[in-house]
């Protein structure tokens, strides 16, 4: 395509979301295109009240975006790879996924952490997230679980002003905006959602010029691994608000994948672990979903559908 001409870039307009469409512009800029933001609201930026379960999930963020590519009101949209839906009906396709930042979540407190050392403490603890609600009680089943929603930005304030005992937040979104010298604990325990820490380029799929463009901002080892995991996602049928968790990572020549799904008050849990070669790890994701499932996982994704 000319590089003269503009690459609409669509972005939400929060300080992270910008932030993430500013890195995607900066690489595009070294390839010699030239880029202008455009920013679009979300049901998820407009609604900050309604839990995301309520909402329909995290989908409710990539919503607008998909719709101003479908009205050609923007060229490529930049998501947050997780708070994409593992199923897209529309004619819209993920091009390239950049290389990924810290996966792991991390607690923000502020009182500090000493009372995670207390058994008999009843602490309150933040978060909009089944996975990590159902995580946290599986190791602390005594603790309260609160819900939080809005911006990075928004809930450390809510952090700050509550009488909460932390909130849970992904380091990645910590450390994108320098923000992170608010993290008390990096969560290792915790398994972290599907493509957490990754960002997502996508395009219309009849547009093969912005393709051979964007695909250039791919990084293999990234879409690999993020791949793997959203097969997982699908095949457990679990969707973004599913208590579910999955990690893979490239160590020595083979890809490690860790993944697991609870029932939402943490009582029950099903663990999977595996480790196979790099060339051997196309279908490891659907495996894993298949494994627990057979050990009776399938009662988490039932719980949600009640829901």
């Amino acid at each position: 395509m000319s590089s003269s001409k503009n690459i609409r870039i669509g972005t939400r307009d929060s300080e992270l979301a910008t932030w993430q469409a500013k890195q995607v512009a900066q690489q595009l800029n070294k390839l010699g295109h030239n880029t202008e933001l455009i920013f679009v609201k979300s049901e998820g930026d407009l609604d900050l009240t309604t839990p995301l379960t309520e909402m329909g999930g995290k989908g409710v963020f990539t919503k607008a975006l998909d719709n101003a590519m479908l009205k050609d009101e923007i060229d490529i949209a930049v998501h947050s790879f997780k708070d994409l839906p593992t199923e897209n009906p529309l004619p819209l396709k993920v091009a390239a996924i950049l290389e990924r930042a810290d996966p792991r979540d991390t607690l923000v407190t502020s009182k500090g952490t000493d009372f995670l050392d207390d058994p008999d403490y009843r602490a309150v603890i933040a978060t909009g997230s089944n996975r990590r609600k159902a995580q946290w009680l599986n190791r602390y089943p005594n603790h309260e679980i609160t819900n939080i929603r809005g911006n990075v930005n928004t809930r450390l304030e809510k952090v700050a002003s509550n009488q909460w005992d932390g909130a849970i937040f992904a380091a990645a979104g910590l450390t994108r905006i320098d923000l992170d010298h608010h993290i008390d604990a990096y969560l290792d325990w915790m398994v972290p959602a599907a493509a957490q820490g990754a960002m997502a380029v996508m395009i219309r799929e009849d547009d093969g010029e912005m393709e051979e463009v964007i695909r250039q901002l791919n990084h293999d080892e990234t879409a690999l691994c993020t791949t793997i995991e959203r097969d997982f996602l699908h095949e457990m049928e679990a969707g973004c608000s599913a208590p579910v968790g999955a990690y893979a990572n490239i160590e020595d020549g083979e890809v490690h994948f860790k993944a697991v799904a609870l029932t939402l008050d943490g009582e029950e849990r099903f663990d999977y672990e595996h480790r196979v070669s790099v060339g051997k790890a196309g279908d490891l994701g659907l495996e894993a979903a298949q494994e627990l499932l057979e050990k009776g996982a399938i009662k988490v994704i039932e719980e949600i559908r009640l829901q």
